[in-house]
């Protein structure tokens, strides 16, 4: 019988021990307890307290035992001997009943605070009620759960073992908690739009097909809110943001997941520039009030010991134009070559083309490679082609390009921003365009909301899962998500 058999047999036993002496091991709820933040914030010696939490160490030295118990606001130390469970009685079948409690049982503890010798603050537990028997062992206490892959799949347990992972789920609930708490005071609106759509518009992205068996109706899960967020600045809603989870039937990787999370903010008459610098705010103001830095330690740990790699969000943040990049990155008579030419010169350093991309296409992945992969700190991309951005307004000078921008940070798009398009009749041709042959993806009520005038307006998207990595260091999305997609075992 091997080790796991023999630890899960021995849980077992325990539990009918419990049941054997009339305790009902899953059975009894334990109300007006305090968190662990509160215990330590208006901590006081011989304060009696009420605390509950999940068994995470224990050390039994004969006469007393000692331990640590977990909450969802932190960890906290416990002691109990014959005296102190049991009084003068001196019962000593009460304190085997206690050595029978095992790491990862969940436990209601009552008694009163000490602080022990060496400074750290201690229950002296006077009473305890076993709330829930674990029957599964933790992982060890000195290696941790360090797999990724079972980190990912047994994310309950990763976020018993691991601090850091808690600490950045809490972080990203903290985020988003802000985001909402920034939009409102500035006098944003925030509304719901349908996840399930006739037509999966707002971006160019493959969608999720489901069906709709009381309509006999083809859906598909949204992959944008974008074109139900501007019927709503047609209907007079003029500052409004969701908060929402986005589908795209795509690939999995560091950056990638196929149900994600994105917020969308329009505001009528703003424009692109306008919209830079709110989300500049935004991030900055986050960084600071979340994070309390503006530098952010990224990345893995050098092997030589040396520090991470270290984001500045320090403003204002540098703008530069898409063609300017481009050129730094692949040379400066990049946009005077042929196609083939460009083709060539991207095989030259080290860029990848495939057969099938169109020429734009072939420059847009030039400078993925050769300038987003490689910021570090923020910069503003703005006035890209027309071509890439079928929603955005063309710029009135240089009508080859359109009035947008792209926040890059540490080698990633953490947020574009538009000066939004609300020409219904080239909105229609930009459409048609996109869509090609496939006119019955033209969302014709989008375009007939845009016929009644929308007003001139400004529009961001930011990818919440990518700021919460940028924010917290995380290397993967999948560090950021609870329960990223994963490949069945």
């Amino acid at each position: 019988m091997d080790e796991l058999s023999e630890l899960l047999q021995l849980r077992r036993a325990k539990l009918d021990a419990w049941r054997a002496e009339g305790t009902d091991p899953f059975g009894t709820s334990f109300p007006d307890t305090l968190s662990v933040a509160s215990v330590i914030a208006d901590f006081a010696e011989e304060k009696s307290v009420r605390v509950a939490g999940r068994l995470v160490a224990l050390r039994d030295m004969g006469k007393s035992i000692f331990g640590h118990f977990l909450d969802q606001t932190g960890k906290l130390q416990f002691y109990a001997n014959k005296q102190s469970l049991c009084g003068d009685a001196a019962d000593a079948a009460l304190l085997e009943s206690f050595r029978r409690l095992d790491l990862g049982d969940i436990v209601g503890f009552e008694g009163t605070l000490f602080t022990t010798r060496t400074g750290e603050k201690t229950v002296k537990v006077t009473k305890f009620v076993l709330l829930s028997k674990s029957l599964r062992p933790l992982p060890s206490a000195w290696h941790g759960l360090s797999d990724d892959e079972t980190r990912y799949r047994q994310r309950y347990l990763d976020l018993i073992v691991n601090e850091e992972v808690r600490r950045t789920f809490v972080l990203r609930s903290r985020i988003v908690s802000e985001i909402r708490r920034y939009l409102e005071e500035r006098g944003f609106l925030e509304v719901e739009t349908p996840m399930m759509q006739a037509i999966a518009g707002g971006a160019a992205a493959q969608p999720f097909v489901t069906h709709h068996k009381a309509l006999n109706l083809q859906l598909y899960l949204r992959i944008a809110t974008e074109l139900y967020l501007k019927r709503l600045l047609v209907g007079g809603f003029e500052r409004v943001f969701e908060i929402n989870r986005n589908f795209r039937n795509e690939g999995l990787s560091r950056k990638h997941n196929p149900e994600f999370t994105a917020i969308e903010i329009y505001q009528a008459y703003a424009d692109y520039e306008a919209m830079a610098s709110f989300v500049e705010g935004l991030v900055i103001h986050l960084a600071q009030t979340v994070i309390g830095s503006l530098r952010i330690a990224t990345g893995p740990t050098p092997e030589d010991g040396s520090p991470r790699k270290t984001i500045d969000l320090t403003g204002p943040w540098p703008r530069k134009r898409y063609r300017d990049a481009v050129k730094e990155a692949a040379g400066a008579d990049w946009f005077d070559l042929t196609p083939e030419g460009r083709r060539k010169r991207a095989a030259e350093i080290g860029v990848e083309i495939g057969p099938d991309l169109l020429d734009h296409e072939v420059t847009n992945h030039v400078f993925e490679k050769k300038v987003e992969a490689v910021t570090v700190n923020p910069v503003f991309i703005t006035h890209l082609p027309k071509e890439l951005v079928p929603l955005a307004k063309q710029n009135a000078e240089d009508p080859s390009v359109v009035d947008v921008f792209e926040l890059l940070i540490n080698g990633q798009e953490i947020s574009p921003g538009y000066s939004e398009l609300n020409d219904p009749i080239v909105q229609r041709s930009r459409l048609e365009e996109q869509v090609g042959e496939e006119v019955h993806n033209l969302d014709e009520d989008f375009l007939l909301a845009l016929e009644h005038g929308m007003p001139p307006a400004g529009g961001i998207g930011i990818g919440v899962d990518r700021l919460v990595m940028l924010l917290t260091g995380a290397e993967s999305i999948r560090d950021v998500i609870l329960f990223p997609l994963l490949r069945p075992k």
